[in-house]
């Protein structure tokens, strides 16, 4: 049997949940450093028609955890959405990540070729093969959503880099 879902997910997940964490936990550092208070991120938006920073954090978290899920016939934890802090941030990637460490890469590899439905928007569905849900939905909300996060930390001054975005470190 072929390890493709697996492995194109858990590390996957692994790492670039970790690499978030390390990003919130920098801007938290940051905010501290300079004198201000990091709550300013948690309802942040770069437009005025997407989605506060809070909730690109918490759908990061989702679309890995959900969609592992669905891949291997698994029933995802119910998180109830109320973080309202950086720290409260910080746990539910925590949560996320301690969840995702206890799929087995079978259970997500025996879902190869079975068909995925999932919401997309608040009345509608998608059915997909879990191949093409893997790659084409699911990894792309996620770094989506990882890199949207990024990108308002960034964009407010927090000295991020492309490899705290990539391996969760910044060297001098």
């Amino acid at each position: 049997m072929s390890n493709m879902l697996s492995t194109a997910s858990l590390p996957v997940f692994k790492l670039m949940l970790g690499n978030l964490k390390v990003c919130l936990e920098k801007a938290v550092q940051d905010a501290q450093a300079k004198g201000y208070d990091p709550q300013v991120f948690v309802d942040y938006r770069l437009a005025p028609d997407m989605l506060p920073f809070k909730r690109q954090v918490l759908i990061a978290c989702d679309a890995a955890k959900l969609g592992v899920a669905r891949i291997a016939k698994l029933e995802a934890p119910k998180f109830d959405d109320s973080e309202n802090t950086m720290a409260e941030l910080i746990e539910r990637v925590n949560k996320t990540m301690a969840w995702l460490a206890t799929v087995s890469p079978q259970a997500v590899d025996q879902g190869a070729g079975l068909e995925v439905t999932f919401p997309v928007g608040k009345t509608e569905t998608k059915t997909m093969v879990s191949e093409d849900y893997l790659l084409h939905w699911v990894l792309p909300n996620v770094f989506f959503h990882i890199t949207t996060t990024y990108s308002i930390l960034r964009h407010n001054g927090v000295p991020l880099g492309k490899r705290d975005y990539l391996t969760g470190t910044q060297t001098a």
